[in-house]
């Protein structure tokens, strides 16, 4: 379980509970973007965003109650593949940014998370 200790003064040096929280936000953001963006005809696309937007959700949701590094990787994972989908379904500018960001910062997320995690276990 994420620690909730206020005491350390590195901040980022154990895992947080924000983070788990921040993952789940992005996800519900890649969703959102899936189902509100202004997108017609594309429907593998949107299925596919909306699939990982939903995963990157419940992977946060995982993390809260029970931290596994492999947790970690999925969500890397997802956030490579959320950068990567503009260019596999080549569709256009603002919804491309948005993907761009929001999977450069769930991929980061979950390279802190890994991080932080550095001296467990694997399968802890």
């Amino acid at each position: 379980m994420a620690t909730l200790n206020r005491m350390s003064s590195w901040q980022f040096l154990e895992h947080r509970r924000w983070e788990d929280i921040l993952s789940m936000l992005l996800g519900a953001a890649i969703l959102g973007t899936a189902m509100f963006g202004n997108v017609t005809g594309n429907t593998t696309m949107v299925a596919a965003t909306a699939l990982v937007g939903a995963a990157i959700v419940v992977l946060g949701g995982l993390e809260q109650m029970y931290l596994r590094r492999w947790e970690e990787f999925l969500a890397f994972f997802c956030g490579v593949w959320v950068i990567a989908s503009p260019f596999t379904f080549n569709y256009g500018a603002p919804l491309r940014t948005w993907h761009i960001v929001l999977g450069a910062a769930v991929a980061a997320l979950a390279i802190l998370e890994l991080w932080q995690d550095r001296n467990r276990r694997l399968d802890a």
